[in-house]
């Protein structure tokens, strides 16, 4: 990129930049010690404004009460939006249905839906249930059918590991896009040639809703590249010699992460990028400093 440094986008200040959209997923503690901190990060993330926050299910549905009770809480404590992730994993239609129906009457507006992972986890076979939703798609109709929801959908820059191919990857996420998703969030990636070729297939196949780029922060590079593996997302060579030998350096781990995250996030903000969805591991410090970054500020 040849753009004078005054004329990037992530260097204007003041009215001229533009404005920045940010919503932070969360997941349920399982433990106080795990609560503490979860409610540590909200608590320090809440004040920025996001459009949503959003707490996710566990494989099969583990989490269900646990996050309806987070999602309630963080809505009345803090005033945020919050969205509950919902799934299609080990349940029939009427058990999800009456899921929905429960976010509605606690207030909740906001769903997440996607297919789910599978008790066994991530990157498993999907089995559906024989009374149940086959699919994101089928799920988004059913929540439709229940209420007005704001509903985000999932997208894979790398393409899903179980789509057969680029077709029909793109075709399902347009399915789940007709039958009444609002926006997709993208799964974590590191390169953003991934994501910028990814949306443009999406538009070529007349898909003009807002395909969101789902950023992680690295807090630990053993732990997302092993996550990463299983789920189909690649980490680059080049990524991987810069966290090599971190891992009894937690310093400079933090600082190289830092560092890594920023550049993602400003090289998006300079083609363009305006919305961004921040995987925070129940961690507020890194997405602090990148909201910073994309002029993100408390009041």
């Amino acid at each position: 990129m040849n753009v004078p440094s005054d004329l990037r986008a992530s260097r204007q200040f003041g009215d001229s930049r533009p404005p920045h959209q940010v919503s932070f997923e969360f997941f349920p503690p399982k433990t106080d010690a795990m609560e503490e901190r979860f409610w540590d990060s909200v608590t320090k993330l809440a004040p920025l404004h996001p459009r949503f926050v959003s707490v996710t299910y566990g494989a099969g549905g583990t989490t269900r009460e646990r996050t309806l009770r987070m999602v309630s809480q963080i809505q009345s404590q803090t005033g945020v939006n919050a969205a509950a992730h919902l799934t299609c994993v080990g349940a029939s239609k009427a058990e999800v249905d009456a899921v929905v129906r429960g976010y509605k009457e606690a207030g909740i507006s906001r769903i997440v839906a996607v297919r789910g992972d599978p008790p066994e986890g991530v990157g498993k076979p999907f089995v559906p249930h024989p009374e149940g939703y086959r699919s994101a798609a089928e799920l988004v109709e059913g929540i439709r059918r229940i209420g007005d929801f704001d509903i985000s959908v999932s997208a894979y820059p790398e393409k899903h590991p179980q789509a057969p191919s680029w077709d029909v990857e793109i075709d399902n996420l347009k399915r789940k896009f007709d039958l009444g998703a609002t926006r997709a969030i993208t799964q974590m990636f590191f390169e953003n040639a991934d994501y910028f070729r990814f949306v443009e297939r999406a538009q070529k196949a007349g898909i003009t809703q807002s395909i969101v780029p789902g950023i992680q922060p690295i807090h630990s590079f053993k732990q997302i590249s092993g996550f990463a593996s299983r789920c189909g997302a690649s980490i680059p060579h080049w990524l991987a010699e810069r966290f090599d030998g971190l891992d009894d350096d937690p310093e400079t781990h933090a600082l190289v992460a830092s560092a890594v995250a920023a550049e993602q996030v400003l090289e998006l903000v300079d083609e363009g990028i305006t919305e961004f969805h921040f995987y925070t591991l129940n961690r507020s410090n890194l997405v602090l400093a990148l909201a910073r970054l994309l002029g993100v500020r408390p009041d």
